[in-house]
């Protein structure tokens, strides 16, 4: 099945684990550039994706299981960053990707790129993180909050789509406009992938990024961190610690730009990952 969204990006599928795992892409032959996402969806790479195609790259920007538009659900134990990463590896291999691979990270999907690059999941060629978790700068109080059972089971579905509403309106910072909230809040729409949300939010833990760092500091991967300078989740702090701590990151500030600088600034952010991607 396919969708076209804008130009020449598509939506399509193919079966991971027997459910349906939704993606963007564009169809045509380059070096593969996977991007993925965290507490959003593929949404959040739509702005940069023609861009990259552009530049000769293959983008293919995935919604994890029981996430944006692809099916299945998520439970606390495969809602892990250990376990996502093995999921987007039978991804991976479903779409017969092979040899090295270029990955984006944004949100939790910064945690899985770093897990995929340190567990040596994947041949990871280069990696790009955006407004990602790092160290223990992740969950934050939004989404911590449904860490607790009984948050979860109070909160009705109105609740959380306003809870998502109000997550994506600063997120997106000065982007955002009532279109672009109401396009990014419809997957929360469907009671699956609301319960699928909380489950990815009650398995979030620090430790996994935490554990990551000694390997990292051993990569000579290159790392490319691009950063929303006014993200109050994920703060550019933790993107100055990252790289002069982990060898081989470069870092690039993105002024007047929050938690989705995709949105605010795609243009900028395009050049940055595709001048990194085709060095």
């Amino acid at each position: 099945m396919s969708e076209t969204t804008e130009t020449t990006v598509l939506r399509t599928a193919v079966q991971v684990d027997g459910d349906t795992a939704s993606y963007l892409t564009v169809e045509q032959d380059g070096p593969v550039v996977l991007l993925l996402h965290g507490t959003y969806w593929s949404r959040v790479w739509l702005p940069v994706l023609g861009r990259l195609a552009e530049a000769g790259l293959r983008p293919i920007a995935v919604d994890l299981r029981g996430l944006g538009r692809s099916g299945g659900e998520l439970t606390l134990e495969t809602a892990t960053v250990p376990a996502l990463a093995d999921w987007v590896v039978r991804f991976a291999s479903e779409l017969k990707l092979s040899g090295p691979i270029a990955v984006a990270g944004h949100d939790i999907g910064g945690a899985v790129a770093q897990h995929l690059l340190a567990h040596e999941r994947l041949e990871v060629s280069r990696l790009a993180l955006v407004n990602s978790v790092t160290y223990d700068s992740w969950p934050v109080p939004g989404v911590a909050r449904f860490r607790a059972p009984e948050v979860i089971e109070a909160t009705t579905a109105d609740e959380l789509l306003a809870a998502r509403r109000q997550a994506v309106t600063g997120a997106l910072a000065g982007a955002a406009t009532e279109q672009l909230i109401a396009d990014y809040v419809d997957p929360w729409t469907d009671e699956r992938v609301r319960r699928s949300w909380m489950a990815l939010a009650g398995a979030a833990d620090s430790r996994y990024t935490l554990d990551l760092v000694p390997a990292l500091k051993r990569s000579t991967t290159p790392k490319l961190l691009i950063w929303g300078e006014d993200d109050i989740s994920q703060k550019v702090e933790y993107a100055e610690r990252f790289a002069s701590e982990i060898p081989h990151t470069t870092l690039i500030r993105i002024p007047d730009a929050g938690h989705i600088p995709t949105e605010n600034a795609p243009g900028p952010i395009a050049r940055a990952l595709t001048d990194f991607f085709t060095t």
